[in-house]
């Protein structure tokens, strides 16, 4: 018994789940969220990120290699967003189960993915993901076709819950479809209007609320912007009258904030997963703040 409990404090062995049939980890919180909503009371869900973390960019820590070592299942965003973290995690935890289909879904695989290269990519080109965007998740369609493949692994690994999950999937495009209409509808008015962000994140999302991407803060993606990049954004923003330009809450706002005192255009700071303020609770909440957001920036008018 005694033995039992120190494995239980080293996080070698996993207390019981209260009640989840199955154990799974997300590398985002916005994928966990959707595997929440799917998942029901049957799943007990962990995130590796935390959304007001850059994806690309986290932290292995000690207590990741504990979670993915119990998990029964991984969902990942893919199209290399976590390469630079998640291999070495997977290659520490020793859980064979994640290293085969079974036990792992790339949540990517049924979605609409965006800015496919059609030629080979360098790194002279800055941080060009080569197999499409991966911040897929911005346009809610794609959440609907992520909600639907979680919903078919989650079945096959738990049979006797696959009813619930199909129940479950089947509420949240129901709630999905109503939110889209709302979302669009408050959209609508700005249709084709022209903003800045400062990564390459929204193309999902401009594309679905049919907005336009200007430029981008940084001259490449990953690259950090210069002096002359600035000056000719400067230029581009008052010649088009770009009225925003949006930033991600884990980059440095000072070139952002020049650029807005030199022309009419507002910072705005535009949160791109759940979790980024404590007021996104879930993946509807993301949208709900982010498009009221947008809408505020540009004056409630079009």
């Amino acid at each position: 018994m005694r033995v039992r409990t120190f494995l239980l404090l080293l996080g070698i062995l996993a207390p019981p789940c209260s009640g989840a049939e199955l154990r799974v980890v997300t590398t985002t919180a916005d994928l966990a969220s959707i595997l929440t909503a799917v998942g029901g009371e049957r799943v007990a869900v962990t995130s590796l990120s935390k959304g007001y973390q850059n994806p690309h960019f986290v932290d292995a820590k000690p207590s990741y290699v504990v979670e993915l070592r119990r998990a029964d299942l991984l969902v990942a965003v893919g199209l290399e967003l976590e390469v630079g973290w998640l291999p070495a995690l997977l290659q520490q935890c020793r859980n064979p189960k994640l290293l085969t289909p079974a036990g792992y879904l790339d949540a990517s695989t049924t979605a609409k993915i965006l800015e496919k290269p059609t030629q080979q990519v360098t790194r002279a080109e800055g941080d060009v993901h080569p197999f499409g965007n991966p911040h897929y998740w911005l346009d809610p369609e794609n959440g609907r076709a992520i909600a639907r493949a979680v919903a078919a692994k989650l079945g096959e690994l738990d049979a006797a819950g696959k009813s619930t999950y199909e129940t479950n999937l089947a509420a949240f495009e129901t709630r999905l479809t109503a939110k889209e209409q709302e979302w669009r509808a408050k959209m609508q008015p700005y249709a084709g209007t022209k903003v800045v962000t400062y990564h390459n994140s929204w193309p999902n999302f401009l594309e679905s609320f049919g907005l336009v991407a200007a430029d981008y803060v940084e001259p490449r993606p990953g690259i950090p912007p210069s002096p002359s990049h600035t000056l000719e954004l400067i230029n581009r923003i008052t010649a088009e009258k770009v009225r925003v330009i949006l930033v991600e809450p884990y980059f440095d706002t000072k070139t952002p904030d020049f650029i807005a005192t030199k022309t009419s255009a507002k910072v705005v700071m535009f949160y791109p997963s759940v979790g980024g303020l404590p007021e996104i609770k879930d993946y509807f909440d993301l949208f709900d703040h982010d498009i009221d957001l947008l809408v505020a920036a540009l004056g409630g008018r079009p």
